[in-house]
């Protein structure tokens, strides 16, 4: 799971850039992330695809993610190169969600599937099109593209991992629904440990108005 032994999702990390194939659950991966840690999450699919899909010209894409970059905590998907560079600059962890390519045309497939029949609003008014189950395209069929991106992805991780360039990031590569669901409740219960050691260093601070251990609340009868 961890390219890095002994690495720890919680010691030190602040921006988390979650990466993978269409269809992969890099999305609801960044959201469950995004709600465990309390930390912002940005889609960059809902940056760039402006309504009725017109892609948003490069140099305002780069300056909106590099904007959100900025920010001391957050998680980010998506794995489009034109910002890819500002992302992980700022990044010190990579989550990489690398399922079987069986598994992801299963998801995609009925993802599309659901989205198509529901009409579901995806971001700025865009919705599935029936034609993503027609063409052939990768450029117009999220379907194609995740067929046809599966394998030149995981080639493109599989460097970045071992790239001088990225020493600063972590990288953290989940290949099955059960690592990712041990991912999220080993984050989850990190989160409540330093919730939990905040609070206490928060009770034992000179001036503190937390009551503690040692000086337990006066019932009301004392209060009064």
């Amino acid at each position: 799971m961890l390219s890095r032994p002994g690495a720890h999702i919680l010691n030190d990390v602040l921006r988390i850039s979650v990466v993978g194939n269409s269809g992969s659950g890099k999305t609801t991966l960044a959201a469950a992330l995004s709600a465990v840690l309390d930390i912002p999450h940005l889609e960059l699919d809902s940056v760039f695809h402006q309504p009725g899909w017109v892609p948003l010209d490069d140099e305002e894409f780069r300056r909106r993610a590099a904007e959100f970059a900025a920010g001391e905590r957050w998680v980010t998907d998506g794995n489009y190169s034109r910002v890819q560079d500002l992302i992980w600059a700022r990044a010190d962890t990579v989550v990489w969600v690398d399922p079987p390519r069986s598994r992801v045309m299963r998801r995609v497939i009925w993802r599309t599937l659901r989205r198509a029949v529901l009409r579901s609003e995806l971001w700025n008014g865009n919705r599935e099109p029936w034609a993503n189950f027609l063409r052939a395209d990768p450029e117009q069929s999220v379907i194609a593209w995740a067929w046809t991106r599966h394998h030149p992805t995981r080639r493109r991780y599989e460097r970045a991992m071992t790239d001088p360039a990225n020493a600063h990031l972590t990288f953290i590569r989940l290949r099955t629904p059960g690592e990712v669901t041990a991912f999220i409740a080993r984050v989850r219960a990190q989160a409540a440990r330093q919730h939990q050691e905040e609070e206490a260093a928060a009770r034992q601070a000179p001036g503190s108005a937390l009551p503690s251990a040692a000086q337990p609340v006066q019932d009301e009868a004392h209060r009064e």
